[in-house]
């Protein structure tokens, strides 16, 4: 069979800076490449300013979930400083950084995802016509709904940030706030909305006392026999349609999963160290293998870059991030053997490339590694392996699966706030090197700096589109989407929905055009949109 070539670009629905290469054979993805197209330097925009800058500076790096890069701006400083972080601090830190992930979503499943649903290729499908009903785009019942109440979480982050997004409310030694109790009410009213309007009726169809008992795989298929409600929700119909259009047939990636860990406790973490930190999260960090079905803990010292096939003049060894130092090339044209893209490929020193994520988060949450008090949650571990792995399916799952669980630390953290109580402790400037890391809804984050002369020497970020997207290693090993591409069935050149499934699976946040070009003649085969 003749090898053909689809070039799509751009690949997603919101920003427009990914590409991807697939070549087809005997109709499956043989081979893939993901490049980043945009270049954007805050690395190099951040050297040399006041430490504070990237306080102001790294929420604008993305804007859905600035309250992530925040969180590691703010902790990053408080480890090089040695600071004392009092316990309300800290709750809020975690309360604006959960309800920012709330709010992404439902963002995310209809605004990104769930529209492939309606592709016509499924049209076949006896879920189809109901799929229709609710998840296309703008006239769905669903998606205008659940587009529409993504936004009352971040109302909640606005009542102590000030705004939202791009708010700098966190700083070294807390935050600036001080809220009344006319504060927290509203905020349990704003979360209580959207529960009883979109979480409980729409989505899970049960209450989330009812979702909680669930603990297995079998327990939750039979939850999804044990009432209409359950089946009809859209949880249900998303399960039932993706089983029965293949979903959970394809996508497995690298194997190998890594989360920093989120949440840090307030009473375990107001004297932040960046060795003392794994110890202190709510959500622990880890490393799953599933190779070898083992849980370790991640540390940011096991982290390395490389950039062999990246537009950097930065040669080709791994190297940690508190070592790089940021150069771009000039006038860069894609090169499939060669440099391709802006990301950098991210890799462990011991286990190489990582999946990062909502999946890797739940598979992390499924071990008993860590400490017997942090989170445990063996679902969606349990439904990796009675489904033979990672797949498009289950990855969605695992994300939505979060939002019962984030719900309920946003509670807990209005119920521990003692009003009465510290929200800052001006902290000592001083020279040094801090890490900040957090869980963005789309995966693993994190932030180094290096402090020289009251200056910013060095600051490096790897985002969790980082570790997913990058290009191949100084190996030619595939970074994770790369890899979760191979495999993929393509049922018709000129409708590649199979591939923006894959990529979306990882919350791809890119724009909608599609080109599909003959790989020998160059000519272009098909233009066509996805949305």
């Amino acid at each position: 069979m003749t090898v053909k070539t689809l070039d799509i670009s751009p690949l997603g629905r919101v920003e427009g800076d990914l590409d991807v290469r697939v070549d087809i054979e005997d109709g499956q993805v043989v081979n893939a490449w993901t490049h980043a197209e945009m270049f954007r330097g805050f690395e190099l925009i951040l050297r040399g300013k006041d430490p504070q800058a990237g306080l102001i500076v790294t929420p604008r790096i993305c804007g859905i979930c600035g309250a992530s890069h925040l969180t590691c701006a703010s902790w990053a400083l408080d480890t090089a400083w040695q600071t004392q972080v009092p316990r309300n601090a800290i709750l809020a830190r975690n309360l604006g950084q959960i309800v920012e992930s709330i709010q992404s979503q439902p963002r995310a499943f209809y605004g990104l995802y769930a529209i492939d649903l309606t592709n016509k290729k499924y049209q076949n499908s006896p879920f189809y016509e109901e799929a229709c009903r609710r998840f296309t785009a703008f006239t769905g019942t669903s998606y205008e709904l659940g587009v529409t109440i993504s936004a009352k979480p971040v109302e909640v982050y606005a009542l102590f940030g000030g705004q939202w997004p791009h708010s700098s409310f966190m700083v070294p030694g807390g935050v600036m706030c001080a809220p009344t109790l006319t504060d927290i009410t509203r905020a349990w009213s704003i979360l209580e909305y959207f529960r009883k309007n979109w979480l409980e009726p729409v989505w899970l169809g049960c209450s989330l006392e009812r979702y909680e008992e669930i603990q297995t795989y079998d327990q939750f298929m039979a939850w999804l026999d044990e009432n209409p409600a359950h089946a009809n929700s859209d949880l249900g119909l998303y399960w039932r349609m993706g089983l029965d259009i293949g979903l959970d047939k394809y996508g497995a990636g690298t194997g190998r999963y890594v989360t920093w860990g989120y949440l840090p406790h307030e009473d375990r973490y107001q004297q932040p160290t960046i060795e003392g930190r794994n110890a202190a999260m709510i959500m622990k960090s880890g490393v799953y293998d599933s190779f070898t079905d083992t849980h370790t803990l991640m540390e940011h010292s096991f982290t390395r870059e490389n950039t062999t096939n990246s537009w950097y003049e930065e040669g080709t060894e791994d190297v940690h991030p508190f070592e790089r130092t940021t150069r771009p090339t000039q006038n860069n044209t894609k090169d499939f053997s060669g440099a391709y893209s802006w990301a950098s490929a991210v890799k462990h020193i011991d286990f190489g490339r990582l999946e990062a994520g909502p999946l890797s988060r739940q598979l992390v949450a499924g071990g008993k590694h860590g400490e017997n008090w942090q989170h445990y949650d063996g679902l969606i571990l349990d439904a990796f392996k009675q489904m033979g792995g990672a797949n498009v399916h289950l990855r969605l799952l695992a994300r939505m699966h979060e939002a019962v669980k984030l719900y309920r630390q946003a509670e807990r953290c209005l119920r521990e706030f003692r009003l009465n109580e510290p929200w800052y402790i001006k902290p000592q400037e001083k020279d040094g090197r801090g890490w900040g890391a957090t869980e963005a809804a789309r995966g693993a984050l994190c932030h180094w700096v290096e402090i020289k002369g009251g200056k910013i020497e060095n600051y490096q970020v790897i985002a969790p589109t980082t570790w997913n997207i990058g290009p191949r290693d100084g190996e030619g090993v595939r970074g994770p989407i790369e890899e979760a591409l191979l495999g993929t069935p393509i049922a018709d050149t000129t409708n590649p929905v199979e591939v923006g499934h894959v990529a979306r699976s990882f919350d791809s946040c890119l724009v909608c055009t599609v080109h599909a070009h003959d790989a020998k003649t160059g000519e272009e085969l098909a233009r066509f949109r996805t949305a």
